[in-house]
């Protein structure tokens, strides 16, 4: 009988998962409709208030996503407001949903690696993920990852779907 061997194992291919590099913590979104009346107004004096009684602590160290959750026109300073009361308590704050939170991290996390290590290797960004890594962040990887790699891949080792190949 002969033995199997995993040529995957063997072979130079890096495998560059962004799972790797995904931040823990406690993503929130923060919904702008809960102070404006009937969810689509928002009166000045009410919407101030509403913010001062808030209990901003309970954002202690999240990563915050605000948004609005209806079609109210909401004028740039209330989300301004909003992040002056969150931004002291959270980790990170921007303006959008959780997707756009994670692509924000991803945005700060991938330019602070070392590509070179890819150097003349061929790559497979790994595909499959428990975590939500946004499809934003993909792209920004295989942007970093493009200098330095002689071929990238997308996927998993048996099933990897050809991206780029250094030419020669």
């Amino acid at each position: 009988m002969d033995e199997i061997i995993n040529r995957v194992a063997n072979s130079a291919l890096e495998v560059f998962d962004l799972e790797d590099y995904y931040p823990n913590g406690i993503r929130t979104q923060i919904d702008m409709a809960q102070w404006l009346l009937e969810g689509f107004l928002l009166k000045e004096k009410d919407f101030r208030e509403a913010l001062k009684n808030h209990d901003w602590a309970q954002y202690q160290n999240h990563f915050v996503a605000i948004h609005c959750s209806t079609d109210a026109i909401v004028p740039a300073w209330a989300t301004i407001l909003v992040t002056t009361y969150v931004a002291p308590f959270a980790q990170k704050v921007v303006l959008g949903d959780i997707t756009d939170l994670n692509t924000a991290l991803y945005q700060d996390i991938l330019p602070t690696l070392d590509y070179s290590i890819y150097q003349d290797k061929p790559v497979i960004i790994k595909g499959c993920s428990k975590k939500p890594v946004p499809e934003s962040a993909y792209i920004m990887a295989v942007q970093k990852l493009q200098p330095f790699a002689k071929s990238i891949m997308y996927g998993e080792a048996c099933s990897a779907v050809p991206l780029f190949k250094k030419a020669r």
